[in-house]
């Protein structure tokens, strides 16, 4: 009886699939490490000066200096829109009944893409009075809260914890998302 003895692959494929093997798991290394870098920086942790998002200098629609650091400890709700926006128009009287139904959360409008007379238009059509807001022309506060398109939400908790709602939200949602910053 013979005996049928397997070949081996040739120690040129072994050394292939061995360097290949190491490099697919370095680039895999790599790509958690950035991974995990990423999703810190989102929302790292706060100092005594609040979260970076809240360092800012702004202009109001009345042409007020406005301070984000000002925030501090206080639960707030920033709503990034523009004027010509059908979805913010939409939704224009919602953030308003909320801004009136949760008096203890600071509302601030942050308008953008457009200019000054627009936005103040805007918030005379839609009643919106009982909120600061500012007149971001240069989107300053939209990057720090990486807002690229409106309408977006963040929340801001009083212990500086912040987390950005990019896209339209319902009634519901919002109410929610606002009551949870109070804890009612």
């Amino acid at each position: 009886m013979s005996t049928v003895v397997p070949s081996l692959p040739s120690s040129t494929a072994v050394g292939r699939r061995g360097r290949l093997a190491s490099l697919l798991v370095a680039l895999v290394g790599v790509l958690l490490v950035f991974a995990g870098c990423g999703s810190a920086a989102e929302n790292p942790p706060t100092s005594g000066e609040g979260p970076p998002q809240l360092q800012f200098q702004a202009t109001t629609l009345d042409g007020d200096a406005f301070d984000g650091a000002t925030l501090r400890g206080t639960p707030a709700v920033f709503w990034f829109w523009a004027p010509w926006c059908p979805t913010c128009q939409r939704e224009a009287p919602m953030v308003g009944a909320a801004a009136d139904a949760h008096p203890t959360v600071t509302f601030v409008g942050v308008a953008s893409a457009s200019q000054p007379p627009a936005m103040r238009e805007f918030v005379e059509k839609y009643s919106l009075g009982q909120m600061t807001h500012l007149a971001d022309t240069d989107a300053t506060v939209w990057k720090k809260f990486g807002v690229t398109a409106q309408p977006a939400f963040a929340f801001v908790t009083a212990d500086g914890e912040v987390s950005v709602v990019k896209g339209e939200l319902s009634a519901d949602d919002l109410d929610q998302r606002v009551a949870a910053l109070t804890g009612s």
